[in-house]
């Protein structure tokens, strides 16, 4: 009797088996719908969405039958827990970055140390839902292990499960083919990939693609750098006149405002303006500066990085990872090293973090970049540093002495920090009160901005104290969105408008400012421009020809400047309309365009081919191919050294 109860109790192996996949399969799914926003729009995607974890399932989990009797319950378990800390790495990712993991952002482990606090931020005790499947598993396994075989279980069920998952995969991607053709060819976003296949398959996805691209430096030749220069060649716009060499040989003061979006310009937030200092840049009364107020950041994963990239090298960043990372001892031409070698500028990087932060103690050298200020010439005493390391104020403070050790002319990047998230703050230095959303992170942006927008303003009197302002070029801009899509609910207060695909795209404006000596501000200008574009337009500047390099940006100051906006996931902007999400929008109405015009398919075939053709660049490592036609040395990195000299 006792044994027939002890029969009817347990379960076997292969029941066990089902009851991890089913687990894991419904957690896969309800993750899919309440963490990541996939933008369902139809019943197949709804369908696939459903499906997707189901061949990963079976196919991962179906190798653990091969092993031998108990054992096989311990290859599910262990496969389980892969497979959900996966899920789990995914969840708490996206809540920052809206994004995806990817290999090559797994390999940026240095910046993990300086993550810890915004990490520890993003999970909630919720998040034991991932757990509790596996702590179901650990139970059953122990309760039933001694019931099971010590034999090897045979090749036919095993082969089977994995056969049905690779069969229900063939059905999936056929299915998600005939809702989104060319899936797997064509598409630049991460969301399609995992909306259709799921992020089990998306991560095989991406390690075929990394393993793609390291093959692809390995078969490049110095034919596929002329197919670039062709295409770049044609794109070029001819500098403005009156602008060309305006600021030659005049200090440049690159200041990099940290997640700030343009839509903080003018807020007022309890009846006060949030950044009144850089309010009044922007409506300067002197007329010192010009201000482009359609202008858009461009990054995708790297973030900050991919701002830095693209602004020194006017290349678009990489679909997956950091190029700062897993391109960083690239050959570049960046705009540090053609200052250094055409107008012996000496360039330099202040930045309030660790060195190896991105990679940038390395990716520096290959840009040409003469010094860098980094954490250990700085005061790092607790009561200086939040969040990611320098606060703004003391960064800027202990920065001028700095400066003013620099030969002139130079070229001078300050990188501020504490606008990060998760927008940590002292209360004693919050001078305005946070915004009442309910989302802490985005109401304590506001916070941080104020403090930033204070933190500039003691800087401007500290570089007029200190004899750098009036014959200095000061560029100031935003590297990148401050708040994700994930935000939509808390922004929606913020601005009062639903936040649609097409809203969201408009929100991706980031500030351009710049003032030239001797040259009077042009006030608002409306042109659309972004970061892609700098570059260009500060060599017509300083007088050197941009058409003598690689560059898929245009001169924002140009009457022949191209005024399309590309983002890294093949979406645009234009004046007129938007792409968005894939779908286009009229700009005035924000309405979508249900039969897109001829014109508007040329430029979505334009767009995709120019990242294309960045992607070659990097991925290539194209230009250890390419000369300019102007004098030009490859950057010797040996030259550099950022290590500092202890007195």
């Amino acid at each position: 009797m006792n044994k027939l109860t002890n029969q009817y109790k347990s379960i076997s192996k292969m029941g066990f088996f089902y009851i991890a996949g089913i687990m894991l399969w419904i957690k896969s799914y309800l993750t899919y719908v309440f963490e990541f926003n996939l933008d369902i729009q139809n019943v197949m995607q709804e369908f696939l969405l459903f499906i997707n974890p189901i061949s990963s399932v079976l196919i991962f989990l179906g190798f653990a039958l091969f092993a031998k009797g108990k054992r096989a319950g311990i290859w599910i378990i262990v496969l389980d827990f892969l497979m959900s800390f996966l899920l789990y790495a995914n969840v708490v990712y996206y809540r920052s970055a809206a994004d995806y993991i990817t290999l090559p952002t797994l390999t940026q482990t240095d910046n993990f140390g300086s993550l810890g606090g915004s990490i520890l931020n993003l999970m909630a005790w919720h998040d034991l839902f991932y757990a509790l499947d596996l702590i179901v598993l650990i139970g059953l396994y122990f309760w039933n292990r001694n019931n099971w075989s010590n034999s090897r279980m045979g090749f036919r069920k095993p082969m089977l499960v994995i056969a049905i998952g690779v069969m229900t995969f063939c059905v999936n991607l056929g299915l998600a083919e005939v809702d989104r053709p060319e899936l797997l060819t064509r598409t630049f976003d991460r969301n399609y990939i995992v909306k259709y296949l799921g992020s089990y398959n998306f991560a095989i996805y991406d390690a075929i693609q990394t393993a793609q691209s390291s093959r692809q430096r390995v078969l490049a030749d110095s034919s596929d750098i002329t197919v670039v220069e062709n295409y770049t060649t044609n794109k070029y716009a001819a500098p403005n006149k009156e602008l060309f060499g305006a600021a030659k040989g005049k200090n440049i003061i690159k200041i990099h405002l940290e997640s700030f979006q343009s839509f903080l310009i003018d807020y007022k937030l309890h009846g006060e303006e949030v950044t009144p200092f850089i309010n009044s840049l922007v409506h300067n009364e002197k007329k010192n500066f010009t201000y482009f107020d359609n202008f858009f950041h461009q990054v995708a994963q790297g973030k900050t990085a991919d701002a830095e990239l693209i602004m020194d090298t006017s290349l678009y960043p990489l679909p997956q990872g950091a190029a700062f990372v897993t391109k960083g001892n690239n050959t570049y031409q960046a705009l540090p090293a053609i200052l250094g070698q055409k107008q012996n500028y000496t360039s330099a990087v202040f930045h309030g973090d660790n060195k190896s932060f991105w990679n940038r103690d390395e990716v520096y050298k290959h840009f040409g970049v003469d010094k860098f200020f980094h954490a250990k010439y700085y005061d790092m005493n607790k009561e200086n540093v939040i969040n990611y390391g320098l606060k703004d104020k003391p960064f800027f403070k202990q920065s001028i002495p700095m400066l003013k050790s620099l030969d002139k002319p130079f070229y001078a990047h300050m990188m501020t920090l504490t606008h990060h998230h998760p927008y940590l703050i002292d209360e004693d230095e919050a001078s305005i009160k946070p915004a009442n959303t309910g989302d802490p992170s985005v109401d304590r942006y506001f916070q941080t901005a104020r403090y930033l927008d204070e933190s500039l303003k003691q800087f401007f009197k500290d570089l007029k104290e200190a004899g750098l302002y009036k014959d200095s070029v000061i560029m100031i801009y935003g590297d990148h969105y401050g708040i994700s899509e994930n935000h939509k609910p808390a922004m929606k207060q913020i601005t009062g408008e639903k936040i649609t695909d097409f809203k969201h795209t408009q929100l991706q404006r980031v500030p351009f400012m710049i003032k030239i000596p001797g040259v009077d501000g042009k006030g608002t200008v409306h042109e659309y421009s972004s970061q892609v574009d700098v570059m260009p337009t500060m060599l017509h500047l300083l007088g050197i020809k941009a058409n003598n390099y690689i560059m898929f940006g245009t001169d924002m100051f140009s009457k022949k400047h191209d005024e399309y906006v590309v983002f890294r996931d093949g979406d645009f902007v234009t004046p007129e309309y938007t792409k968005a999400s894939g779908k286009f929008y009229d700009n005035d109405t924000g309405e979508l365009i249900k039969e897109p015009t001829k014109e508007m398919k040329e430029l979505e075939k334009k767009v995709l081919h120019e990242l294309e053709l960045s992607d070659n660049v990097l991925y290539g490592d194209l230009l250890r191919f390419y000369e300019p036609s102007e004098s030009w040395k490859q950057v010797d990195t040996s030259e550099f050294s950022y290590l500092k000299k202890e007195k």
